[in-house]
């Protein structure tokens, strides 16, 4: 019986600088400073919850590389790999990551699917290029390319229906170049780096992330003055990471780490680009609420760049106590695809779909749909 095969690539460190407010994971440095302020790596887990939606089946073959680069997350699922290539555990680098790619390619794999972020996606680029049918599974921090899946769970449906036949179409994605560093200073710089061929289903993809629109700085202000209006004293308010939660702290006259997220209290700044753990700290047993905008192009208001807001955190807040802003430039430009969550907590995920009151100006609101 002639066998398909999918090739699996999961990229064991991707993500891990997201709670603890490192803005990615990309180099040893970032990676031992991730792992020292109690990191844990969860892309397997995410790798894990993308093959679940994948039937074993006599016909369909995995190959993968050793342990934590696919291996684990494969017999987890009740798979039985073809396991090639070595590594050295605890230490994969790209070189891995670009080395397995190139050997999937050589086997003629049908799809690679692979679990990682920006990062990852460069990497695979740079060894397959566009010669291979490729999709990655979100495990990143901020992802900004098009190539990944709304969800690990939207992913591994698509997987499963491009391996069946369901799904046939293949378009170009683009692969985004994101500067880290300049990240880590507040400068959010994307340039094109390349594509990948992925299935195409579009529900089931994330958008390419795109920046505000020139013009809106209007609309923000409005936005703020609409929130600021109704804040309460005694509230502890996380701010999420963005330029139109930004123009809230400016109306208070207050400064915001443009990808961080910061806490505010009876006008005043009380704590700066925090990580989980400080956030949970500082709701303890206090009346909070979550203030965040969705991700431009793409929709997400939580699990993409504000993993600090993490499913613990968003549990002590409540669903009633999150506020959701956004532009209706930023709303339309979504062209009736729903709000996303993706906090890697199914359970957190549904709570919080459904509809939701969305801020658009002063005293301006619409009703818009939440999906995961």
């Amino acid at each position: 019986m002639a066998r398909t095969r999918l090739g699996l690539i999961v990229n064991p460190i991707a993500g891990i600088g997201g709670r603890v407010g490192l803005k990615g994971s990309d180099g040893a440095e970032i990676q031992r400073q991730a792992l020292e302020l109690g990191a844990v790596r969860r892309s397997p887990d995410r790798a894990i919850q993308a093959l679940r939606r994948i039937e074993p089946r006599d016909d369909l073959e995995i190959v993968t590389y050793p342990g934590e680069m696919g291996e684990d997350a494969a017999r987890t699922c009740g798979f039985a790999p073809t396991v090639i290539g070595c590594i050295q555990p605890g230490e994969t680098t790209a070189e891995d990551t670009e080395r397995a790619a190139r050997d999937m390619l050589q086997l003629n794999v049908a799809l690679l699917l692979f679990a990682g972020g920006d990062g990852t996606a460069r990497d695979i680029t740079n060894a397959v290029g566009e010669r291979l049918p490729v999709l990655g599974v979100p495990a990143g921090v901020k992802i900004h390319s098009a190539v990944f899946g709304a969800s690990p769970r939207s992913a591994g449906d698509l997987a499963s229906r491009y391996l069946e036949g369901s799904v046939s179409r293949l378009r170009e994605a683009e692969v985004m170049d994101i500067d880290e560093e300049g990240v880590r200073r507040g400068v959010v710089s994307a340039r094109l780096y390349g594509y990948l061929r992925i299935p195409f289903r579009r529900r089931l993809l994330q958008g390419l992330k795109t920046p505000s629109s020139p013009g809106e700085e209007a609309a923000m202000a409005a936005i703020a003055a609409h929130v600021v209006t109704n804040m309460e004293d005694g509230w502890r308010y996380v701010i999420g990471p963005g330029t139109t939660t930004r123009a809230i702290t400016a109306r208070l006259g207050l400064s915001k780490t443009l990808i961080g997220v910061d806490v505010v209290a009876d006008g005043r700044l009380m704590a700066v680009d925090v990580n989980e753990s400080q956030l949970l700290d500082l709701i303890d047993g206090r009346r909070a609420k979550i203030v965040v905008t969705p991700i431009g192009g793409q929709g997400f208001i939580f699990g993409r760049g504000n993993q600090q807001i993490s499913p613990a955190v968003i549990e002590k807040v409540g669903r009633e106590n999150i506020i959701v802003v956004g532009t209706t430039g930023k709303i339309h430009r979504l062209r009736g695809r729903p709000l996303r969550v993706d906090t890697g907590d199914p359970k957190v995920d549904e709570m919080l779909s459904g509809y939701v009151r969305v801020a658009t100006g002063y005293q301006e609101q619409i009703v818009y749909r939440v999906s995961y």
